[in-house]
């Protein structure tokens, strides 16, 4: 193969064997390569202008050269066409039009050409090896694969996986884990993507799904289906929750978990440097999980805000430290395994901010339905907090207050709606003096008190609004809570979480998108329009040119 293209038919044939057997890749993709080798060492030969083609029998061995012409009535490239006379001695019958083939004689290989042809076939080699990794391992997210360190890179860990090479990336390796070269390591395969030089498999020991397929390996019952893992969340290296539940009534999910004196959940320790784990079990209710979230604390109380998405834990004043824990892990991880916000406080901060809420929820009823302060307290004692929950609600739930009948409740209504009507107008006032277009108060879901506070964030138009993204209206600001970790996390989420124009009115993702969706409804308005005012400006130009 290296010196001649007739080379020995079995030398051929033994190549393509040998190669295929090594790299592990089908032997078809080595003949081809050996043929394109050929092709392009002949079109060396006989010139590059040729359409030349190569084929080897994969069963005798045998070589045919030849190159591809077209059959014309006058030939005008000479190196891809030929003319009916000649056609006709190279194929009878040959008509115009006709793609016909025209032998070729093997040819010498140059030191050139056959260094050229080997590269051909390296390349070719090659891109099948990365093929076929990536096709072994594109279908393994979420697998446990075990490795050899081949080196550490800038902190990343390249690892040998025998056919392939993965690697950790700094991010994801456990802190303060120390691995050198020729150790072996356990990690999970979080993503296999095609790139240039070979697919990239991107490997984590610090993922939450990690510790869940550890504890799958040790826990039998977990692997059958038995016990469920619900979900997970890791402080990598120091500590981890996770949330179990038994589908057998008759098996303890965090006994299982935990195992005889503790060497289940041992082994699982071990693996992850002694990062200590808390199993717990989890609940379809939300309060409850929560509760078993923040062992080993206390809580006293816990009050779930749907419309807001977050929690808030009451806790006795001793058990305020537990609940959060150092540098806040304890009820950050709680967080991250109930998927919502959490908000710690003591039982005297959690009566202070409720007797807060009911002397402002108290004089806003004083102030806007003109009733005593007796009155006004009933109302906010049974739960009102809004005008619109008094002007809208049955009016027997107001009737149903002790000391309180039904024409109370019809007056105490008329005055909620009279008020709010107040505000409407107040609101429609202010805005046509921040210049808020009217077309605005035309659109879906926008309330006078919304477009108020549009115009004061300089917002005024349909296209100021359409410009906006869902996010920029509606995303609520994230709190910081006392349990940071540190000034600089804080400065970073309150930079990453800032509040949209209108976040303070609690509007759904979906009628973010239903407001600016509208606002943008005249550009494609614009649009339908467009064509025919240009093909009035070019009958325009072209009656200037004719005169």
């Amino acid at each position: 193969m290296a010196n001649t293209i007739a080379a020995n038919k079995a030398e051929l044939l033994a190549i393509a064997n040998a190669v295929a057997a090594e790299k592990m890749i089908d032997k078809a993709i080595v003949i081809e390569a050996l043929e394109e080798a050929i092709q392009r060492a002949a079109r060396a030969r006989y010139g590059a202008e040729n359409d030349i083609r190569a084929k080897l029998d994969t069963q005798t061995g045998d070589l045919r050269l030849w190159r591809v012409v077209e059959v014309v009535e006058e030939v005008e490239d000479y190196f891809k066409q030929v003319d009916l006379k000649q056609a006709d001695k190279l194929q009878k019958g040959a008509v115009v039009g006709d793609f016909i083939v025209d032998p070729l004689p093997a040819v010498d290989l140059g030191r050139i050409d056959a260094q050229s042809a080997k590269q051909v076939i390296f390349q070719k080699v090659r891109d099948a090896e990365r093929e076929r990794q990536f096709e072994e391992f594109k279908d393994r997210t979420g697998e446990i694969i075990t490795g050899v360190v081949k080196s550490v890179e800038f902190g990343h860990v390249v690892v040998d996986l025998g056919r392939a090479e993965g690697v950790i990336r700094r991010d994801q390796q456990i802190p303060r884990e120390v691995v050198r070269g020729g150790d072996r390591v356990r990690a999970l395969i979080m993503k296999v993507q095609r790139e240039n030089r070979g697919p990239q498999i991107l490997l984590s020991r610090a993922h939450p799904d990690f510790m869940k397929k550890l504890f799958a390996q040790e826990v039998p019952e977990i692997y059958d289906g038995v016990i469920e893992i619900k979900a997970a969340a890791r402080d990598p290296g120091s500590r981890a929750k996770i949330g179990v539940i038994s589908h057998d009534s008759s098996i303890d999910p965090v006994g299982a978990c935990v195992g005889m004196k503790g060497s289940r959940v041992q082994a699982v320790v071990q693996e992850m440097q002694g990062e200590k784990i808390d199993i717990i079990p989890w609940s379809e209710d939300t309060a409850t999980f929560i509760v078993n979230a923040l062992q080993p604390a206390t809580v006293s109380r816990v009050v779930i805000d749907e419309e807001e998405g977050r929690i808030e834990v009451v806790v006795p004043d001793d058990q305020l430290s537990l609940a959060i824990g150092r540098r806040g892990q304890n009820v950050r991880l709680a967080s991250q395994l109930t998927g919502r916000g959490i908000d710690i406080m003591t039982e005297a901060e959690s009566s202070e901010k409720r007797q807060k809420e009911f002397v402002e929820r108290s004089e806003m009823f004083q102030q806007e339905l003109d009733v005593d302060e007796t009155l006004a307290q009933l109302l906010v004692a049974e739960g009102f907090s809004e005008l619109e929950e008094v002007a809208y609600v049955d009016p027997s739930e107001i009737a149903a207050i002790e000391g309180f009948d039904e024409g109370l409740a019809e007056e105490l209504q008329s005055r909620a709606q009279e008020a709010l009507d107040r505000r409407e107008e107040a609101n429609r006032t202010e805005r046509r003096e921040l210049g808020v277009e009217d077309a605005l108060a035309e659109l879906p879901i926008l309330t006078e008190a919304m477009l108020v506070v549009l115009g004061k964030a300089g917002i005024k138009t349909l296209d100021d609004l359409a410009d906006l993204a869902t996010d920029e209206l509606i995303q609520k600001a994230r709190e910081p809570r006392r349990n940071e970790r540190s000034d600089r996390e804080m400065r970073r989420n309150r930079t990453e979480d800032k509040a949209g124009v209108l976040a303070v009115f609690g509007l759904s993702e979906e009628q973010g998108n239903e407001i600016i969706m509208a606002a943008r409804a005249h550009w494609f308005d614009d649009e339908d329009s467009a064509p025919a005012s240009v093909i009035e400006e070019e009958d325009a130009v072209a009656a200037d040119d004719s005169q």
